[in-house]
């Protein structure tokens, strides 16, 4: 059951930090569905710093890879920013493009950097990095990856930004009447440029978190498993609301976790349930959550329609 507790928490902080992310794109009034492909992005920042500073102190190793995959996360961001706010393209399209592309990009690269390190003798796309217990500290049972304890910080940064500042205010109103915020000198271009920079921000951070979870390699053509989407959905269930999102992503990660420890729990393999069932469940509880909120869902009003200064 510890196990179990582990994974949760740490499948949760993935999906609270990506779903956050979204959430703060959306209140500005782009729609990010490139969240998948600025994980994998983030990821890789990441895991190139753990892979060539394998010396680093613990606590200068986490900032250093903490502050690479905000970097990469950020960056590559800012192309959703560019084509969607700038040259007003579809949000959707662009968002699927940059999903497509963030894993073909880092699956490049990786690649490219193993055949010029091994003289020609590797092309594989995974990255082996050491140090990662720089990341965790154990209490007792129980193994606390300090990116869940950036997941908890960033949930009451987020709060606190769009709900008591003025430029969560502004934010916000960009995403539910923009040319009524312009009306009163918001600069619309730069509050949704400033949302879809934080929501890569906290992509990144996520796409780091997801592959310290695993083992101390990372196969980078294998993407995030669908957390990007997973993470959209937990951000609508949670009714951009970043409180309802944090629990919202406790009880996905929950289910996500099932189907990783499954085997460890008696009672479980005692049902004699097929073990790609367990796989499916965070995805299934999502379909049947969906299905029954989503009506009640009020997104920001002006989410994915480019900003035009012209209209009224």
């Amino acid at each position: 059951m510890i196990t179990l507790l582990n994974y949760t928490l740490a499948f949760a902080a993935i999906l609270l930090l990506v779903a956050l992310g979204g959430c703060v794109s959306e209140h500005s009034g782009v729609i990010n569905l490139g969240l998948e492909g600025i994980m994998v992005i983030g990821a890789l920042g990441g895991a190139l710093v753990m892979k060539f500073m394998p010396n680093a102190g613990g606590f200068g190793l986490f900032l250093c890879v903490m502050l690479a995959s905000i970097v990469f996360g950020v960056i590559y961001s800012s192309l959703l920013a560019v084509a969607c706010i700038n040259l007003k393209a579809d949000q959707t399209i662009v968002g699927t493009a940059l999903n497509m592309l963030g894993t073909a990009l880092a699956t490049v690269i990786v690649k490219s950097m193993n055949l010029s390190s091994s003289g020609g003798a590797n092309t594989s796309s995974v990255v082996k990095y050491e140090n990662k217990q720089a990341f965790f500290s154990n209490l007792g049972s129980f193994e606390l990856n300090w990116f869940m304890v950036v997941a908890l910080v960033m949930l009451a940064v987020v709060f606190v930004l769009l709900y008591k500042t003025k430029f969560g205010l502004r934010l916000r109103a960009c995403g539910e009447h923009p040319q009524a915020a312009a009306s009163v000198g918001i600069n619309v271009f730069k509050m949704r440029w400033a949302g879809v920079l934080l929501s890569g921000l906290l992509g990144g951070l996520g796409g780091i978190t997801y592959i310290t979870t695993g083992v101390s390699e990372w196969k980078f053509e294998e993407g995030v498993f669908g957390f990007g989407f997973l993470s959209l959905a937990v951000m609508i269930f949670g009714a951009w609301d970043p409180v309802k999102i944090g629990g919202a992503a406790i009880l996905f990660g929950f289910f996500r976790a099932l189907g990783r420890v499954y085997n460890g729990i008696d009672f479980l393999k005692s049902l004699n349930i097929p073990p790609a069932l367990y796989s499916m469940l965070p995805y299934i509880v999502c379909l049947i959550v969906l299905a029954f909120t989503s009506k009640n869902s009020k997104a920001p009003k002006a989410e994915g329609i480019p900003y035009d200064k012209g209209m009224r």
